[in-house]
C-alpha cells in the first residue's frame, strides 16, 4: 500500500474547487465533512483531494495549520479505504467543522469513520 499524498494528489484547480461546491454532494461524520464529486482529469491519480479548517472557527494561522496538517495526515495514513472502493475519479475536499481542539487520535478515528461512510454512500449509488 502506498502511504504518499504526492503533489498529483493535492486538488489545486480553482475550476474544480468550484464545481465541487456547486455540484459536489456531501458526507458527514461530526466534525469532519467531505464533499466530492466524480470528475476526469489527466493526472494518474484515483483521487484528488484538499483540506481546509474554517477561519472563523480558528483565528489564529497556527491552530488552522495544524489541523490541516493532521487531517492530511489521517487521509494519507487511511486513503486505501476510499481508493479500494473507488469506480471512478473523485475531487474531494476534506473539512474540519468545530471550534474543539480534537486530539489526533480522536480526529483519525473519526477520518476512518467517515471514509467508510463514504464507501458505503458509493456503493448504495450503484
Amino acid at each position: 500500500m502506498d502511504f504518499s499524498y504526492s503533489a498529483d494528489e493535492k486538488l489545486k484547480s480553482k475550476k474544480i474547487i468550484d464545481l465541487l461546491f456547486s455540484e459536489g454532494k456531501s458526507v458527514s461524520k461530526y466534525p469532519l465533512r467531505l464533499v466530492y464529486v466524480a470528475h476526469d482529469f489527466e493526472e494518474n491519480v484515483p483521487m484528488k483531494i484538499g483540506v481546509s479548517v474554517s477561519k472563523k472557527h480558528f483565528k489564529n494561522a497556527v491552530d488552522r495549520n495544524y489541523f490541516k496538517r493532521v487531517l492530511r495526515e489521517c487521509y494519507r495514513l487511511n486513503k486505501h479505504l476510499l481508493i479500494e472502493n473507488l469506480d471512478s475519479k473523485y475531487c474531494c475536499m476534506f473539512f474540519y467543522q468545530t471550534k474543539e481542539k480534537l486530539s489526533y487520535q480522536e480526529i483519525n478515528e473519526k477520518t476512518i469513520q467517515l471514509f467508510e461512510k463514504f464507501a458505503k454512500t458509493l456503493h448504495e449509488v450503484k
